[in-house]
């Protein structure tokens, strides 16, 4: 029972002397922080970090608000912005968690002006950005959103813009990479708003809480609450990832995240259009073709849909189907040049086997006159029909005005386009 004894009063014994020189080291600290010798506060407060772990929370709360203020020196310390950050952080959590706000109050109005400070940083390099269009300068704000981000871990909306200027700026592997811890985060962009309308002047007041705005409408300072609860932006971060994938033409994962989106939303015109997209980088025509199919069904006034599935059939052989594609396009978009150029080509094509058969018969001079006004000049004249409309809607098209040139030519028109 004695050996008990001595044992727990050498145990209270050294608890007692460890909390004898936290208590020391963190008045010191204290003193310095206060005379603003923050070099040797954060000195004083190294030192002591190994007392910490164990100590009790009032002590890590006030361990961490020196940390914070040391490592923060007024803002004079631009360098140690995150790592002061990180401390006010933790000394949140610690009083939030021991239901003290000692220090918290504090901590959190100058954690505040650095998020602030942060939050500016980032916005000017992302308008400097947009106003350069320049791709290294939408990731240096990316990075800015990031650092905002790490500065205060609560507010995931900064990685998400981060993740998204990242795609923007062609980084696109960093982007994937924000956009996957998000995802693991379980981040969803849901929030809620409350506003109502003031009373006084009219101007519309927003509130932190729904308590906060049905107080203000139950006093008659404000009328008309609205709660709005935004939609999840999970299934767009899939689409993001799915995106980035295919601009990587890592076409296999790009499929795959797709798919993933189209179960939450299979009418998604953007995500079948990034699927089409997919398969044609593949090579895969057939599939190209299909999906382009279902997005005009989707969005059935798109002429450059009507138009590429044209181009899927003239390379698949089906030129009845092609032109009814290209002239669907032209009903959409009237000075659609490429479409009647396509068409061009296909009425031109059909000159191939009328050719063969006036080189078969080229001794025969009647027979041979008879072949080229029967068939093959109605085909030039048919061609010639679209290429001028080509022509008068892309005129810098020099192959394009010689085709013409030579249609003119073969028809025996005196007609010449210099």
């Amino acid at each position: 029972m004695k050996t008990k004894k001595i044992g727990m009063f050498a145990l209270a014994l050294l608890l007692s002397v460890a909390t004898f020189s936290q208590k020391s080291e963190l008045k010191a600290a204290d003193k310095a922080v206060k005379k603003g010798d923050f070099s040797t506060a954060t000195t004083i407060l190294n030192g002591a970090e190994g007392l910490i772990a164990n100590a009790e929370a009032k002590y890590q709360a006030k361990y961490y608000y020196l940390k914070g203020m040391a490592l923060y020196a007024n803002g004079t310390k631009p360098a140690n912005i995150n790592d002061a950050a990180a401390a006010f952080n933790q000394l949140i959590a610690i009083e939030k968690k021991s239901g003290n706000n000692t220090y918290s109050n504090e901590a959190s109005t100058t954690l505040k002006s650095i998020i602030d400070k942060a939050d500016a940083d980032a916005l000017a390099a992302y308008q400097s950005a947009s106003a350069t269009q320049d791709d290294a300068g939408y990731i240096k704000a990316a990075k800015n959103y990031e650092r905002v981000f790490l500065l205060s871990p609560a507010d995931t909306a900064y990685l998400n813009n981060s993740a998204m200027l990242l795609a923007v700026g062609k980084a696109y592997e960093k982007s994937n990479e924000q956009y996957q811890q998000l995802l693991d985060m379980g981040y969803t962009g849901i929030a809620t708003t409350y506003q109502a309308t003031s009373t006084v002047n009219g101007e519309p007041i927003a509130y932190n809480s729904q308590k906060e705005m049905n107080q203000q409408v139950k006093l008659g300072i404000a009328k008309d609450p609205k709660t709005d609860v935004s939609k999840s932006k999970v299934n767009g971060i899939i689409k993001a990832i799915a995106t980035n994938y295919g601009r990587l033409e890592n076409n296999e994962k790009a499929l795959e995240f797709i798919e993933k989106a189209r179960i939450a939303s299979p009418n998604d015109y953007d995500l079948v259009i990034e699927e089409a997209n997919v398969y044609y980088r593949m090579g895969n025509d057939a599939m190209f073709k299909e999906k382009l199919e279902e997005a005009i069904k989707l969005n059935p006034t798109d002429p450059n849909l009507y138009f590429n599935v044209g181009v899927m059939n003239m390379n698949l052989g089906d030129n009845e189907a092609a032109a009814i594609s290209f002239k669907k396009a032209i009903e959409l978009k009237p000075d659609f040049g490429d479409a009647y150029n396509n068409l061009g080509a296909m009425a031109l094509d059909k000159a191939k086997p009328v050719q063969e058969e006036l080189d078969a018969n080229a001794m025969n001079f009647k027979k041979y006159d008879q072949i080229k006004a029967k068939k093959l000049i109605p085909i030039y004249r048919e061609a010639l029909t679209y290429y001028e409309k080509a022509h008068e809607l892309i005129p810098d098209d020099e192959a394009l005005k010689n085709l013409v040139n030579s249609l003119y030519e073969n028809l025996d028109m005196d007609k010449k386009i210099e």
